[in-house]
């Protein structure tokens, strides 16, 4: 009775590494596409990296934060934050930077996905960002985030004329001020 109770336990043990690493034998394929020749190919590599979650993805796709192609880079970007690893901060915060909103708001995702402080006063700058969508995802990061020092450059946007970004900006502060209460 020993034995197949020990044996049934061994097969447990082996099914949840199997399923907390599901399709990690995929992760070398979808880096190598990150440089295909095919842009479908790489942004969806870029995509599948960040479902996976696999840590080996994280240079990759830092560099494919410059592929020349939007469509590569703030997937990647959004797949940095999914991957949680904090090696994706600082690449992150250059990105905010890019001319491409898409990039800037990718990168605003992914650093709210990290709660990053290094990330905090970079996002604030972009509160005036020319996008509203990016405006109104960089007040989602900063709530979620949730820094005090955050608090000052929220709270000056509170004239804000998109209602979805003010909107955003409110539900920030409250987050920030009120942690407990409020959902992420």
């Amino acid at each position: 009775m020993v034995d197949e109770r020990q044996e049934t336990e061994d097969t447990q043990d082996t099914d949840s590494i199997e399923s907390a690493v599901p399709f990690s034998w995929r992760v070398p394929g979808f880096i190598s596409l990150l440089n295909s020749r095919y842009l479908d190919e790489r942004w969806k590599a870029a995509e599948a990296l960040g479902e996976l979650g696999d840590p080996r993805a994280v240079e990759p796709l830092i560099e494919a934060l410059s592929d020349p192609f939007v469509e590569v880079s703030w997937l990647a970007a959004v797949s940095l934050g999914k991957i949680g690893d904090p090696r994706g901060v600082e690449p992150l915060i250059k990105a905010l930077a890019s001319d491409e909103k898409w990039l800037r708001l990718g990168a605003a995702k992914a650093l709210g996905m990290l709660r990053d402080l290094r990330a905090v006063v970079p996002l604030t700058l972009l509160l005036h960002d020319r996008s509203a969508t990016v405006r109104k995802t960089v007040a989602w990061a900063l709530g979620n985030i949730g820094d005090n020092g955050a608090l000052p450059a929220l709270q000056a946007c509170l004239q804000e004329k998109d209602p979805a970004v003010l909107k955003a900006i409110e539900h920030a502060i409250s987050l920030i001020k009120e942690p407990d209460t409020c959902v992420r």
